[in-house]
Parts: C-alpha cells; sequence; structure tokens
C-alpha cells in the first residue's frame, strides 16, 4: 500500500469513529493529488457536513456522486446536506436518484427514510424504515424510526409494537417512552407508569431522560384523572428540558418589535406574485391548527404541504442576513428592498413537486404568524387563516407539548409563565395585523369551530374561495400523513372534552392567569 492509499485509509477510518476533523483534513490533504477520486471527496463532504461547514459539504458530496452516480450512499449524503441546508425540493430529488439504486445497507436505507419525513414524503419513509429494521431488527433507533412514520401513517398499532421492541432493545431509549405515552389514551389497566417510575432513578443523572420519562408520566397520570401528580411530573419535565438552553424572553421579545418596526407601511403595498394556490394556516402552537388542515385537505382542491419553512428560508436568502438566526432584527431590517414577487414566486416553485397537482395548498407552520406581513406582500393572493383558541387552553397545551428539539420557535415552552408571556406577544402581533392588513388574515375560534363545525367549516371553505364539500366534515376519515403534535388526536372526531383543558389545572395556573389578565387578555 503506497502513502497516499494509506492516508485515504486513515481518512475512511477517522470518519467511521466520527472524529469529523481528522477525515477532514487529511481528505484535504489527498484531494490535490487525487482530485478525481469519488471516495476522498466523499470522506471531505460527509465530515463538513458533520462540521457543519456545508458550502464545502455540498461541493465535495455533489462531486462525489459525479464521479461515482452508482453509490446509492454519496447519493444519500448529498441528499442529507441538502436537507440540512434546507434545499428540500433538491434534497428530494438526491434522494430519488439514491432509492432508485436500490440500495440494501440498513445505514443508508434509514438515513433516506428520514430525508422523506423530513420532506413529508411519510408513505416512502415508512417503506424504508420497514426495511432497515427487516435488515437490522437489533438496532433500537431503526425501530423508533419505523414507530415514527408509522404514527405519522396513522398505523398506531403498529407504532406501539415498533416502540416496544425499540426499548425492549434499549430501555434508555429516552425518547420511545413519551412516544408510546401519546399514542393512546392510558387507564388503570393499560398503562405504563411502573416502568417509567422505575426507570426515573437510572435516569436521575440524565437531563433528557428526566425530561422524556416525567413528561409520559404526566401524559399517563392526565389520562387517569390525577391532575395534581400529573402537573408536578409535567413541571419536573420541562424544567429538565430547560436546563442548558441559555433561553430569556427577552430574545423572543426583541423579535417580536423587530417584526413589527419592519411592517410599517405595508398596508396597500403593490407587487407580489399572483399565484392563489397557497393557503397559510397560522397561529399559536396547539391552538387547533393541525384540525384546520385536515379539515382544508379534505377537499378535492386542496393538499396539505405539511409544516413547510420555506418561506423563511427563502427570505433568509432573499436579505442576504448572514446571521445564524432563520428570523432575527438583521433579517428583518433588510426586507425593505425586497422583490417581493420574485419571494413569492420562488416560494411557490419550493413547494415543488408535492404541490402543483391541486389548485391549492396548505402551509400550516404556525409561527408563520410572525411572516404574515411579507406573505401578504409576497402572495397578495394567497388565503391566511389564524387560528384562536382560548388563552389558557392555548398556554396549558404549549406547556404540556414536547415541540421539535431543534427548533429556535419553541424555547419558551420549557417555562409556563414564559408562555403565557409568548402569548401575550402574539396576542399584540395579531392586534397589530388587523391594523396594516386589514380584511386580510381571517380568524378561525377553535371553540367555535367545535360547537358549530359545519357553520365555521362553510366560513372556513368560504374565506378560501373553495366551493363547499361535505368530505370536510368527516376530517376524520382523511387518509393522509400527519406529522405534528396532533397526529394521533385528528383521527379522531371533534370531542367537546378537548374545550377548557385548563379547567382540570385551574390552581397550578394561578400565576398565568394574573400574568394573562394583568396585560388586558381575556381567559
Amino acid at each position: 500500500m503506497n502513502e497516499l492509499q494509506q492516508t485515504y485509509a486513515r481518512a475512511v477510518e477517522a470518519l467511521n469513529r466520527g472524529a469529523w476533523r481528522e477525515a477532514f483534513d487529511l481528505a484535504s490533504q489527498l484531494l490535490p493529488k487525487t482530485p478525481g477520486h469519488a471516495g476522498v471527496h466523499f470522506v471531505a463532504g460527509v465530515s463538513a457536513l458533520q462540521l457543519q461547514a456545508m458550502p464545502q459539504a455540498l461541493g465535495h458530496l455533489r462531486e462525489a456522486t459525479r464521479l461515482n452516480p452508482q453509490r446509492a450512499d454519496y447519493a444519500t449524503q448529498l441528499a442529507r446536506a441538502l436537507t440540512s441546508a434546507r434545499l428540500t425540493r433538491q434534497a428530494v430529488d438526491a434522494a430519488d436518484a439514491a432509492y432508485a439504486l436500490l440500495p440494501n445497507d440498513p445505514l443508508t436505507l434509514d438515513t433516506l427514510g428520514v430525508i422523506y419525513t423530513q420532506a413529508n414524503q411519510h408513505g416512502r419513509a415508512a417503506e424504508l424504515f420497514r426495511k432497515a429494521v427487516e435488515l437490522v431488527p437489533e438496532r433500537a433507533s431503526y425501530q423508533f424510526n419505523l414507530a415514527s412514520s408509522l404514527t405519522f401513517e396513522g398505523d398506531i398499532e403498529g407504532a406501539e409494537r415498533a416502540y416496544e421492541a425499540c426499548l425492549v432493545l434499549d430501555p434508555g431509549y429516552w425518547k420511545a417512552h413519551l412516544a408510546l405515552a401519546q399514542l393512546r389514551k392510558r387507564h388503570a389497566a393499560d398503562n405504563h407508569l411502573a416502568r417509567l417510575e422505575s426507570l426515573l432513578e437510572r435516569a436521575e443523572a440524565d437531563p433528557k431522560g428526566r425530561m422524556y420519562l416525567n413528561l409520559a408520566l404526566a401524559k399517563e397520570l392526565e389520562d387517569m384523572g390525577d391532575f395534581p401528580k400529573a402537573f408536578e411530573h409535567l413541571s419536573a419535565g420541562k424544567a429538565a428540558g430547560r436546563a442548558g438552553r441559555n433561553y430569556s424572553f427577552e430574545r423572543d421579545g426583541a423579535l417580536f418589535d423587530a417584526v413589527q418596526a419592519a411592517s410599517h407601511g405595508m398596508q396597500g403595498a403593490t407587487g407580489g406574485f399572483p399565484s392563489d394556490e397557497p393557503i397559510f394556516v397560522i397561529g399559536m402552537p396547539r391552538s387547533g391548527t393541525t384540525l384546520v388542515d385536515r379539515i382544508l385537505s379534505c377537499h378535492p382542491d386542496v393538499h396539505s404541504a405539511g409544516e413547510l419553512q420555506n418561506f423563511g428560508v427563502l427570505l433568509k436568502r432573499a436579505t442576504g442576513s448572514r446571521t445564524p438566526g432563520l428570523l432575527d432584527a438583521d433579517t428583518m431590517v433588510r426586507t425593505g428592498g425586497l422583490d417581493f414577487a420574485k419571494l413569492g414566486q420562488a416560494y411557490v416553485a419550493s413547494t415543488r413537486p408535492d404541490t402543483g397537482k391541486t389548485a391549492h395548498f396548505v402551509d400550516k407552520l404556525p409561527h408563520n404568524f410572525l411572516y404574515a406581513g411579507l406573505i401578504a406582500r409576497a402572495l397578495p393572493n394567497a388565503r391566511i387563516i389564524c387560528v384562536r383558541r382560548n388563552p389558557l387552553d392555548t398556554c396549558l397545551g404549549n406547556f404540556r407539548q414536547l415541540f421539535a428539539q431543534t427548533s429556535p420557535y419553541y424555547d419558551y415552552s420549557f417555562d409556563l409563565l414564559d408562555t403565557g408571556r409568548y402569548f401575550i406577544r402574539f396576542e399584540r402581533l395579531m392586534a397589530h395585523w388587523r391594523q396594516a392588513l386589514p380584511g386580510r388574515i381571517v380568524e378561525i375560534g377553535y371553540e367555535q369551530l367545535v360547537e358549530d363545525q359545519e357553520g365555521v367549516t362553510r366560513r372556513l371553505l368560504e374565506a378560501c374561495g373553495l366551493p363547499w364539500d361535505e368530505a370536510c366534515l368527516r376530517f376524520e376519515e382523511n387518509s393522509a400523513p400527519v406529522a405534528t403534535a396532533s397526529a394521533v388526536q385528528v383521527r379522531s372526531p371533534i370531542f367537546r372534552s378537548s374545550l377548557q383543558r385548563w379547567k382540570r389545572y385551574e390552581p397550578q395556573l394561578r400565576e398565568l392567569r394574573a400574568l394573562l389578565e394583568g396585560a388586558g387578555i381575556e381567559v
């Protein structure tokens, strides 16, 4: 073995043990001497991706797939890098190229499944996760990913089996305990309380373990009506999750200030891309946005595109902002001179190929309420629906939920009073949009939808320019996947038990109630 071969072997070995900097440095030494070696570019690309050096990662992985287009693992890692760069359409193209090569490597299959999940293609994701599990049934993470995908698909029994298989393999796979608790309502003869309580001591030194186990206990105790004890575990779980996040509400407060400051003079603005395809469903998380999305997507003219980050990503690129946050004061300051028609056109194009097969599609990212003014300018014919819910139910729902851990949107939800402060700013921003964009945002009340499903559904369809369709009253029959916190609930009809949940925790919510009422919010 000559010197170059030895260096390459060392680079591969470093990559395999996760020594990313060493692998990248060794590959970088080789590249001037072996510019046409696909494997060297692959090592450099994967290690750069792990080091968060996105331009280098994309460049090397593109070159690796060009030099060796028959390697499914190369195309898969390119798709993974494109997903990390939020280039979803290109990521799906790369994943499709990898999938067409019929890979039989479990890691490649599992990685492709994650990529398709992030692209809202859950049917294909489930198929790949199944193959990975068949090849390596003893890998807990493969069982977990399959279970999550089956949950999105509505196969609750299959998901339950896969989560249990995951926990047999690894009882410390903490997030599987919470996912399992959330699959169905638990009762005295069917629960996991003993197992969860026995594991709490084992997780004493592990904040993530304490977070997941306490939240799972809170969910199952609530199911069985022990609300005081459920709230104790909920608070303990959220406190464990908050540790190390370095969050203060001032950060979110500054963001709301920047959004409002940048939107002055918006009323009467012209321009934008004239497409009427998008329907944006916005609102506080846990306010009923998924329910409204399901109702709309029962209509034959509407497709649910899921919770898309596309508008925010394209806005960030268009402004040229180089700050790390997707949306911040620097980004908002730079929106003044944007070509809004170009932004709107780029947004619609970015949703393909998932959209375009129906007259309309729903983008139901709740936090698009921060972008509502910019959406209105970039897409003047898009519909914007805001779902509203009782303030205490909304805040409690946010505090009860464990949202995506990697998202910057939800840090407020680890503290009950921070959640209340966030809700207050949401209310002020919506009041601002009503003034700045009169009549542009249609507001739907969750409680009114529960009490008068047909009447509110008719108003909703009319607001979206859609003809009446009876199927919209049977949203629980909608077979499309759901990848949100409401994945289980929206497969059941509307129940009034979802109203005024906060009253179960009235003593524990006194401070929150005082905070909201002190801000003039009627609860």
